[in-house]
């Protein structure tokens, strides 16, 4: 068993603006590139599972096997379970856990899936390592983050290119990489593997109603959330400059010309037998 790692800070938290967002996300919008390898036995293990919605519909997808589902926030954890609850699956157990260092055996699952997390890690070529560890002999580790150098949008915002350049700023002290999309592969390179199929996909947020939510969670996130705590406590922002951010969310949104893309890179490896 690998030891503990010491891991990056988590930079968004759980405010309701970022479960807002997390909740959002299903296998269809987040998982895609995964499904098509699925197999109805398969046993799951969801790492940074949050509220649980991914997490849920694996499960239905994999009705005669099982799905674990972990998060490091012992009440995401709860959420998660209550979520499972609520969708009537008997398939999914929850825990938490730390990906540097997973508390289960050797060649354990079928399929090690993680969404957004890397980018938020430590270490993640060691998180790598341990999700190639618990996967069994030929299994799947599907990895998937965002990337915030490579989103665009329209129209133009000096507002928002400041929030782009803080946010790097903020994940970075914390300990992450925010552009982590762009450096999967290589990182799955240093972990080890040698089957690798890189793949990217988007979000797209341009009707009313998605620009409207998309850039609301955001103005929230800027001024209420874990991330302006950890913005001005590092020095990296004043209260007013994040005020300033956040209404220069609120007003794109709300231009019917809006449209905003985030690009994610996507890995899947195969564990070799």
């Amino acid at each position: 068993m690998s030891k503990p790692q010491e891991t990056a800070v988590y930079t968004h938290g759980h405010h309701e603006s970022v479960l807002r967002s997390h909740t959002w996300r299903t296998a269809a919008n987040s998982a895609a590139y995964l499904l098509g390898s699925l197999k109805p036995h398969m046993r799951i293990l969801d790492i940074g599972c949050g509220p649980g919605t991914i997490t849920a519909d694996l499960a239905e997808l994999v009705p005669d096997g099982h799905v674990t589902g972990v998060d490091r926030a012992p009440e995401i954890v709860e959420r998660a379970r209550a979520t499972a609850a609520e969708r009537g699956l008997a398939n999914t157990d929850f825990a938490v856990a730390d990906v540097h260092a997973l508390d289960y055996p050797d060649d354990t699952f079928c399929v090690v899936h993680a969404h957004q997390v890397l980018q938020h890690v430590g270490d993640p070529v060691q998180a790598l390592r341990e999700m190639r560890r618990v996967a069994r002999p030929n299994g799947i580790i599907a990895v998937r983050d965002s990337d915030y150098g490579a989103m665009t949008w329209y129209p133009a915002s000096p507002g928002m290119d400041d929030w782009l350049d803080l946010y790097h700023r903020v994940a970075r002290a914390n300990g992450g990489e925010p552009d982590a999309g762009r450096r999967l592969k290589a990182w799955a390179l240093e972990a080890g593997f040698t089957d690798i199929t890189a793949t990217s996909a988007t979000w797209t947020f341009a009707t009313p109603e998605e620009r409207r939510w998309w850039s609301g969670l955001w103005a929230d996130r800027t001024v209420a959330s874990a991330y302006a705590e950890r913005a001005t406590e590092g020095g990296h922002a004043t209260t007013d400059r994040l005020r300033a951010v956040s209404a220069a969310w609120r007003e794109w949104g709300e231009r019917p010309e809006s449209w905003f893309s985030v690009l994610h890179g996507e890995i899947l490896c195969r564990k070799e037998t």
